[in-house]
């Protein structure tokens, strides 16, 4: 699979990222911490668009590990707003690392669902704005 099979037809990263040596843990793979971190980002972007402001992680449905992650892999995150709330969005991020340059392949690493409430400056929780 070419460069070009890192996209999911129709959809562009959120986020995109290259891990480094300070991110191994003791087995030499890409600390889990390290892409539950990057997902939380990842996720946060969309729900800040929506929000339009901050957000506040409150929720982990689901992490599921599908394959280590490699130092100098090439990692997309693509998220999709799956549920929009009152005061609370949830999204899916799936997790895909471009691994060996010279012979690209991809492969699906993770795949995740977090929720974000909307938040004042002041860290209360607030509603969402209504969309147009």
């Amino acid at each position: 699979m070419g460069h070009e099979g890192v996209k999911i037809p129709g959809r562009e990263p959120v986020l995109r990222v290259m891990p480094m040596p300070a991110d191994m843990n003791g087995n030499g793979d890409i600390f889990g911490g390290w892409v539950m971190a990057q997902c939380d980002v990842a996720g946060a972007i969309p729900a800040m668009r929506r929000a339009r402001g901050r957000v506040a992680t409150v929720a982990v449905q689901s992490f599921l590990f599908k394959q280590p992650i490699s130092v100098g892999d090439i990692v997309s995150f693509y998220v999709e707003v799956i549920r929009v709330g009152r005061t609370s969005i949830t999204v899916d991020v799936q997790v895909f690392a471009e691994r060996h340059p010279a012979n690209p392949v991809v492969v699906k690493v993770t795949e995740a669902q977090l929720t974000y409430v909307a938040i004042n400056d002041d860290g209360t929780k607030r509603e969402l704005p209504k969309t147009s």
